[in-house]
């Protein structure tokens, strides 16, 4: 509710001017309170304690902090304690939340950060007393109270409530029915009705586990009865689930962050996102088909079909809520946290006057919010961890440090700098929340990126994508291991095959920062040729994985179709190259076995 009158500018509306620091600290410290009270330790007693302790030293520093501020030069003693106080619970807050992976994280930095003047070489650091470091990170605008959290309390959480809002209004049935409207009568429909419902839920949801138990129920038992293996069915469904931060127009809420920290437009990023979403579920899409094909997956049963026609006709106004946002945006030139107020205003209105079937009852309202502030908190810690980390880097120079040493890396090899970039993104992002692992990449790995001369959306994008497929990607990936408990699947072998369905997750992002065609940059001519090459080549490499295209293919045809897709999505590759994969694929494409041949070596 806080967030809420921040975005919709309540406190200059009565008349008051309070600094955006005194916002955060309210945010924090209620974040700090619900974080103690939902992810209690084993002593109830502890966690009231430090509820009440994060929580007042919070509103203190709101209530004091123009004071705090003007007193910064010379130390002040009740800064200090109530800094101190602050760094310690939001780390034991994180530790509560994302486990101990990020904390060592910060802790390392926070460490380098007192010490690094004692290191020889580019990563030395400059001298920072103790005490004037945790005042920079507690207090000052480029720390704790920073840009990061301001983004996660003001952007994210107005989207999540937007998105909370849009589904308890009758959003999540419409895009069940459409998606069964639409996909249920082709092959592998029930594969592709989870790929679509899932993909536009996770686009509004921002939160992959609460797509992937919200969709899974369904879609998962589903897959499963028409003929997919179990763990096949949850490794779609993941896979479907995360897809869904990447696809335009909202993007899990990071579109925003994106075009916020980029200083760039929120359409011109939305514009760069759209190929490579697109080659992400062709992936998906041509893996489930061929994988029907090859099984002979059953076709969903008739009966559990709505027409479309009667689909739209209920649903059609679930639209309004995505043109309000638009509108906002563009027409009025709105604050994006506003723009999600407006959204979230019309989904209400529609939710109450129309719903889809039945009307959304005011307790559903009520729940609305309490998700949004439930599924938020661990996305508040992470954001006020990594203004912890801003705060080092900036403060004691190591900031320019880290950029220069992956930039002079990415001065003798691009590919790999991109490529420990992206094990860095994996290994971060793991266990994170979509928004939490955009904000702290960001801080981290992107400007060395942007220093080494990528495209800085194509970079953002780079770190997003590669960070987002951490909920896939073992020996975490909780996406995976949550469908794998609802199909009652093995975890890892979900994981494992869950890898192989998102495969062009691993791959695209390398692609766009080498051919900015993918990201729709470039004569309009070569951007089609290339995006329909680039279409070509994940269809390829999707049925090599498989292993049917026509028919069953046996390995030495695999392979070669593997090879093929290789050549026609290489970078900046010569023409050539390109014509010979697209050769060999028409030639194992018209030359492919029929159903009724011998299966597949090794099958």
């Amino acid at each position: 509710m806080a967030a809420i009158a921040w975005a919709a500018d309540l406190p200059s509306r009565l008349g008051f001017a309070p600094y955006s620091e005194q916002f955060l600290a309210l945010v924090l410290g209620l974040s700090l309170v619900l974080v103690f009270l939902q992810k209690p330790s084993a002593e109830p007693r502890l966690d009231y304690a430090l509820a009440a302790i994060g929580g007042g030293a919070a509103l203190w520093v709101m209530a004091a902090y123009p004071s705090l501020i003007a007193r910064q030069m010379s130390v002040p003693l009740d800064g200090l304690v109530l800094g101190g106080i602050l760094v310690l619970l939001v780390l034991e807050g994180l530790r509560r939340t994302v486990g101990w992976a990020l904390v060592l994280v910060v802790v390392t930095i926070v460490v380098i950060g007192l010490l690094g003047h004692h290191i020889p070489g580019a990563l030395q650091t400059r001298e920072v007393a103790p005490e004037r470091l945790l005042l920079y990170v507690g207090f000052d605008a480029n720390g704790l109270f920073g840009k990061v959290l301001m983004v996660a309390a003001a952007v994210v959480i107005s989207f999540v409530l937007f998105g909370q809002l849009l589904l308890k209004s009758g959003g999540a049935d419409f895009f069940n029915d459409i998606a069964i409207a639409t996909m249920g009568r082709r092959r592998g429909g029930s594969a592709k009705i989870a790929v679509v419902a899932s993909g536009l839920f996770g686009s509004i949801s921002g939160v992959v586990v609460s797509n992937i138990v919200a969709t899974g129920v369904v879609t998962i038992r589903m897959m499963t009865r028409s003929g997919y293996r179990p763990h096949q069915a949850a490794a779609i469904e993941a896979v479907a689930s995360t897809g869904g931060q990447i696809v335009p127009p909202v993007m899990g809420a990071v579109a925003f962050l994106m075009a916020d920290i980029l200083q760039r437009p929120y359409a011109e990023i939305v514009v760069a996102a759209i190929v490579p979403a697109l080659l992400y579920y062709v992936a998906v899409f041509a893996q489930a088909d061929l994988q029907a094909a090859k099984d002979d997956i059953a076709l969903v049963d008739p009966s559990e079909i709505p027409s479309a026609r009667s689909v739209l006709r209920k649903g059609w106004v679930f639209a309004v809520p995505f043109a309000a946002i638009v509108l906002a945006l563009f027409t009025f030139g709105q604050r994006p946290e506003t723009a999600a107020l407006w959204g979230g205003g019309t989904a209400l209105a529609i939710g109450l006057l129309v719903g889809y079937g039945q009307r959304m009852r005011l307790a559903e309202v009520w729940l609305a919010l309490i998700e949004t502030g439930r599924s938020v908190t661990d996305i508040i810690m992470i954001a006020a961890a990594a203004g912890f980390i801003i705060g080092v880097l900036n403060v004691t120079g190591l900031g320019f440090g880290l950029t220069w040493v992956l930039v002079d890396l990415g001065s003798g090899s691009l590919f790999l700098l991109l490529l420990i970039s992206a094990v860095i993104c994996i290994v971060l992002g793991m266990g994170m929340p979509t928004v939490g692992v955009y904000l702290l990449l960001a801080v981290l790995i992107a400007p060395s990126l942007v220093q080494s001369g990528v495209d800085p959306i194509a970079a953002h994008l780079f770190i997003f994508y590669l960070g987002m497929m951490s909920m896939v990607t073992p020996p975490v990936a909780i996406g995976a291991f949550f469908a794998a408990s609802i199909a009652k699947a093995p975890p890892m072998k979900t994981a494992v095959t869950a890898m192989r369905y998102g495969w062009t997750a691993y791959v695209i992002p390398f692609l766009f920062v080498m051919s900015p065609t993918l990201i729709l940059r470039g004569p309009p001519l070569e951007v089609a040729f290339d995006v329909l090459m680039a279409v070509l080549g994940v269809y390829a490499i999707s049925a090599a994985a498989v292993g049917w295209l026509r028919g069953p293919l046996h390995s030495w045809s695999r392979a070669a179709l593997c090879l093929a897709g290789a050549l026609i999505l290489a970078p900046s590759g010569s023409i050539w190259i390109m014509i010979v994969g697209v050769g060999v694929f028409a030639s194992i494409f018209c030359f492919s076995a029929s159903k009724s041949a011998q299966p597949a070596i090794g099958e």
